[in-house]
């Protein structure tokens, strides 16, 4: 008996489930040696009942696999395209590319964008020629301008002593302020997202390095895997951040604070207790540098204690803060801590205001002063908060509406 060679070597038969755009199924049988532009000319046969009219039909369509949302290419046998039995085909027409714009089209879109383009410096003097000159001191308008980020922090050193004279008359002063205080035990900036720390922890990096690498980083995990496999043979690796300090220090300081409080007796007078609260929590509220701009500043050769004092004045900012570190260093760090001239309509317009009366006689509000104070870049949250917010809104409007008188 007489076998064709081709049988004896042919490959696997698959049974596929092809499905056309229009909507029509079918069941295609083809060996794993089949070509996809093969099978793809079978599907175009069956769909044209046994014709293909045009030869360019089968370049422009393709196989898609469905699982896998693959485009099958068609120099490749269905085997090595990994396509299985009973696998799904879509078999989908190519988007005709757009057809390129015709010359008028061309002219008439480049004419628009003449029409639209900016008048150039020549064009502004010719149409101008006849007007009366008028001279303007930029510099004098520059200044009256005031900015609200300048300004704010002279607001809020001001408004941090009215708010401290107002709560220490209320009579649960000292309940008020331990209250507050415990806020801040509860919500400490140095504390590590316990997720991202767990996650640089399983892939082997010890637990302190990925901590410093999360605080570098700002929380993020594949800046902080970067910047571990980057540094790993740094000697100075395991070496604390800068202004950070390490657990047995912290817990020394945090002891002092208590030891004194622990001290206070019965007989002593509530103002000194307030007082020991405000210094607790001023040093809690202390200004943190960002450690990630600590050490680049740092690596251009200059001094740490320089570093934070730019870092400070220029509210966290890295670029503004190598400006100060190169420029005149105006204003000074001591500048920062002058408050708002008492008899300005601006302060006597906010200290009018009743949603900022209202605000001065909560605690939390003087938290949210003390630490936007320290930290600018955490006002954002401080506006966002329900108790605070109002209050931050009503000194932004007042603000911008005296700017602008």
């Amino acid at each position: 008996m007489f076998v064709q060679e081709e049988k004896i070597f042919a490959g696997k038969v698959l049974r596929l489930h092809i499905c056309a755009a229009d909507g029509a199924e079918w069941l295609e049988e083809a060996t794993e040696d089949t070509s996809v532009e093969k099978l793809k000319e079978r599907c175009l046969k069956h769909c044209a009942h046994g014709s293909l009219e045009d030869p360019k039909s089968v370049t422009h369509h393709k196989l898609i696999h469905a699982a896998s949302e693959r485009v099958l290419s068609d120099t490749r046998t269905i085997l090595e395209e990994n396509v299985q039995d009973k696998d799904v085909l879509l078999l989908i027409k190519k988007r005709a590319p757009e057809p390129l714009p015709k010359m008028a089209d061309v002219s008439a879109e480049e004419k628009k964008k003449q029409e639209q383009k900016a008048p150039d410096r020549d064009a502004i003097h010719r149409a101008t020629a006849n007007l009366p000159a008028c001279s303007t001191d930029r510099a004098a308008v520059q200044t009256t301008m005031r900015d609200f980020q300048t300004e704010l922090r002279k607001i809020l050193v001001s408004l941090i002593e009215v708010a401290q004279k107002l709560l220490a008359l209320n009579p649960d002063a000292v309940e008020l302020f331990k209250k507050a205080n415990a806020m801040l035990d509860e919500d400490e900036d140095e504390r590590v997202d316990e997720a991202a720390l767990r996650q640089l922890t399983e892939m082997g990096f010890p637990e302190s390095r990925a901590a410093k690498a999360l605080r570098l980083n700002h929380m993020s995990v594949p800046q902080a895997m970067e910047w571990l496999i980057e540094h790993a043979e740094d000697a100075a690796i395991d070496a604390p951040l800068p202004g950070q300090a390490s657990p047995a220090a912290a817990g020394a300081a945090a002891a002092t604070p208590e030891a004194a409080a622990g001290t206070s007796e019965g007989d002593q007078e509530v103002r000194d207790e307030l007082t020991d609260i405000f210094k607790k929590i001023r040093r809690k509220r202390e200004f943190r540098a960002d450690a990630r701009a600590v050490v680049s500043l740092m690596e251009m050769g200059f001094d740490e204690k320089e570093v934070v004092d730019a870092l400070r004045v220029s509210n966290n900012q890295q670029n503004a803060a190598c400006e100060w570190l190169l420029g005149d260093r105006k204003p000074s760090p001591e500048e920062l801590d002058q408050g708002i001239d008492p008899n300005s309509p601006l302060f006597q317009a906010i200290l009018d205001n009743p949603v900022v009366q209202l605000g001065l006689t909560n605690p939390k509000t003087l938290l949210a002063f003390e630490d936007m104070l320290e930290n600018p870049l955490n006002s954002t949250q401080w506006m966002n908060d329900p108790e605070t917010g109002p209050v931050m809104l009503q000194i932004s409007r007042i603000f911008q509406t005296l700017n602008r008188t």
